[in-house]
């Protein structure tokens, strides 16, 4: 790969880690699910786009409101077509009446198929996960900009979100 091929990649992978962010928490599944190679490896007997779906919808239900927050990435490029990486992310969750801090370590495998960069794997570790004195999902409204404090707009201002939490309520 010459410079600007190995730039553009690192660049690409980069969205992707951050489209994977902005789609777990609109709770936008097409999206996601479409961030990995078609015939991802979801557990030893399933794979496939439509058994990730299945997963996220398991893991996701029990959950308010998600903040993946990415930072720190190294990607190591193999070759053109295959790239490793670490990306530290802090989140912030919704479960329950509890409010949760985590640290995490996503460690992913990329696969260049047809010119775009896919997850093949993402591995979550867990550095620690600790819950907040404060649920802000129970605040007032904060109305921006009149208060700085308080519940805002997001995520319910993404339509997925809304039909996601909606079809995860109980009796649905």
């Amino acid at each position: 790969m010459d410079d600007v091929q190995r730039l553009l990649a690192y660049e690409e992978i980069r969205r992707l880690v951050a489209g994977y962010a902005l789609a777990l928490d609109s709770r936008d599944l097409d999206t996601l699910c479409g961030l990995f190679v078609p015939d991802v490896r979801v557990t030893r007997e399933l794979s496939g786009r439509a058994a990730m779906r299945e997963s996220f919808v398991a893991q996701l239900a029990p959950l308010g409101v998600t903040i993946l927050n990415v930072g720190t990435h190294v990607i190591d490029l193999l070759d053109a077509d295959h790239a490793t990486g670490h990306v530290y992310c802090k989140a912030e969750i919704q479960e329950g009446p509890r409010w949760l801090h985590q640290a995490i370590l996503y460690r992913d495998v990329y696969e260049r198929r047809d010119g775009a960069w896919y997850f093949a794997r993402r591995r979550h570790d867990l550095w620690y996960g600790a819950n907040v004195g404060a649920n802000p999902a129970g605040l007032p409204p904060a109305n921006w900009p009149e208060r700085s404090y308080g519940s805002g707009t997001v995520p319910a201002i993404w339509e997925t979100w809304r039909e996601f939490r909606d079809a995860s309520r109980p009796g649905s």
